[in-house]
């Protein structure tokens, strides 16, 4: 997504890639050598070929988004909004199609399946790939008319730059990503299962490159950026999960909600940020009851099965009712002090 966001993009089928790149890459190997994937031992070439297939399955949504985008004339956010609900229910329907009557295909072979998701080898592609996105952001001329495309496309097309071109490989690039994604997730879950696999995380992909310092409007963003973007909110997911003593990304995307909008507030407005006032309005005074709702359920959530709950509890109520106060005292200050 970060080449996608650089470019003045958006790609809400991220997620829906990766289910279809995983439903494509399974229903290859079913149908190339179906002897071989019912015994579990699915041979080198058959591998190659599902993985080719399935790298150009994602040149195609990239593709077609792109020419949704360029030559139907959608807004991006419509675009890829179409394709993420027509993936998915295109994957069931090839689910369907290749299995008979079933809603997903395991993953037999398991020593190809440990062979693909092994932690070195995946950290390895993924370096590489990322290592050549960044020299093409950063050290080519493609690089830099996308960066240009991205803050104004206007002044782009009036110094000659072929915006709808470029627009086609930052589709491409990002779907083919998700398709790489696609295989390892088929490997990791075990099942290739197109209307729950990566949901939401079309999401995830968007908060790590804007916590990367992608700008939302374009033209600004890293590859370096949006990689520590990705470990930093990996971290905290998993640093949440562990306090609270739940498994399975239980609070995924609570933790993103909450990081989305405090990456975008602070780091697209800078200083203004600071010196805004987010509660001076009567929508701004609304607000802070429920925030802090929120912010007390949040608690019972998290903790609820803590022993220490029940005495801590009233002392949470409490200090949530006053920073409702301290908030809106602070609100009367400032407006006092005008």
């Amino acid at each position: 997504s970060a080449v996608i966001i650089i470019s003045g993009g958006i790609d809400l089928s991220s997620g829906s890639v990766i289910a279809l790149s995983a439903t494509v890459f399974s229903s290859l190997l079913t149908l190339i050598d179906p002897e071989g994937f019912r015994a579990g031992d699915i041979q080198t070439p058959v591998v190659l070929a599902a993985t080719a297939g399935t790298l150009l399955a994602g040149v195609m949504v990239g593709t077609l988004n792109a020419w949704l985008i360029t030559s139907v004339g959608l807004p991006p956010f419509i675009a890829t909004l179409a394709t993420m609900v027509g993936l998915r229910s295109f994957g069931r329907g090839l689910i369907l199609a290749v299995t008979g009557n079933r809603s997903q295909i395991d993953f037999t072979d398991l020593h190809l399946r440990d062979s693909l998701k092994d932690v070195t080898s995946v950290s390895i592609v993924f370096l590489i790939f990322a290592a050549i996105i960044w020299f093409l952001m950063s050290r080519t001329v493609i690089g830099r008319h996308l960066h240009a495309m991205g803050g104004n496309e206007t002044a782009a097309k009036l110094s000659g730059v072929r915006t709808d071109r470029l627009k086609w490989l930052a589709y491409v690039i990002g779907a083919v990503s998700a398709s790489m994604v696609g295989i390892v997730y088929f490997a990791d879950q075990g099942s290739a299962k197109p209307d729950v696999l990566a949901r939401g995380y079309e999401l995830n992909a968007i908060a790590a490159a804007v916590i990367g310092g992608c700008a939302l409007t374009g033209g600004v963003g890293t590859i370096p950026g949006t990689i520590l973007g990705c470990l930093f909110l990996r971290t905290v997911i998993d640093a949440v999960n562990k306090i609270v003593g739940t498994g399975a990304d239980v609070y995924e995307g609570m933790i993103v909600g909450i990081v989305v909008v405090l990456a975008v507030t602070f780091s697209q407005r800078g200083t203004i940020a600071l010196r805004r006032q987010y509660f001076g309005s009567v929508i701004g005074w609304a607000a802070v009851p429920v925030l802090s709702l929120i912010a007390g359920l949040s608690f019972v959530l998290f903790f609820r099965e803590k022993p220490w709950f029940a005495p801590v509890y009233p002392i949470v109520v409490g200090l949530t009712i006053a920073a409702a106060l301290a908030i809106r005292g602070f609100i009367e200050t400032q407006r006092a002090s005008k």
